[in-house]
């Protein structure tokens, strides 16, 4: 895969900003200074922004996560190279999560309610060379059993409630990672394991955008 780090300077700065923030886990911070944010920005104008910690506008109407919010994320699923084997990734987005944790685990599947957004994503991962992301047009929040079991599931949106049926597709011992709405700038990241249990949670001090369930009618 290409170099995709177009400004080291900025990127430095970065990560840097991201360290001060909490995310400190070396495999995730060496993964963010691989994939350069700016690859995954769609709106003319804002590259330059991908290396600010703010939300930036896709399409469909979505919002690619702050850096720092991203990394906690992460963070939070344990993931260790070679170990972390599959993960599924609720919510593409831009596509940049999912290059993030390309870089950190076996395989990736992602699913998307838009299809837009899903084709693109997968035109993204074909030009850059990403050969181990699955991307579904679907329900996210029902989780893609038939690629399961996962090593980790993570969403990259907050919701009121845990889903359901994410829990049972985690292997014996994989992990939840669930941002769940604690206000109006705050949410807590949830982890569960295989058997629905909480096993630890963590106060995430800003605002995240809210996953919908079902799939988009019209993009």
């Amino acid at each position: 895969m290409a170099e995709l780090i177009a400004d080291p300077f900025r990127a430095a700065r970065l990560l840097l900003h991201l360290r001060q923030e909490g995310v400190t886990d070396p495999l995730v911070l060496a993964a963010m200074e691989t994939i350069g944010r700016a690859a995954f920005v769609d709106t003319p104008g804002l590259e330059a922004l991908a290396f600010e910690d703010a939300m930036l506008p896709i399409l469909c109407g979505q919002v690619m996560l702050r850096p720092s919010a991203t990394g906690h994320l992460i963070q939070a699923m344990g993931l260790k190279r070679g170990r972390e084997g599959r993960v599924l990734l609720v919510g593409l987005g831009s596509g940049y999560m999912a290059a993030l944790l390309a870089q950190l685990a076996g395989h990736v599947c992602a699913v998307e309610r838009f299809r837009r957004l899903t084709e693109e994503g997968r035109a993204r991962m074909a030009r850059l060379g990403i050969a181990n992301v699955s991307i579904a047009h679907g329900d996210g929040l029902h989780g893609w059993a038939e690629q399961g079991p996962f090593d980790a599931i993570v969403l990259a949106g907050a919701v009121e409630t845990v889903p359901e049926g994410l829990p049972a597709q985690l292997t014996r011992h994989g992990r939840l990672v669930v941002p769940v709405a604690a206000g109006p700038a705050q949410t807590s990241l949830v982890s569960l394991n295989a058997a629905g249990e909480v096993t630890g949670r963590q106060p995430l001090f800003q605002w995240m955008p809210r996953l919908a369930e079902g799939r988009a009618q019209v993009l």
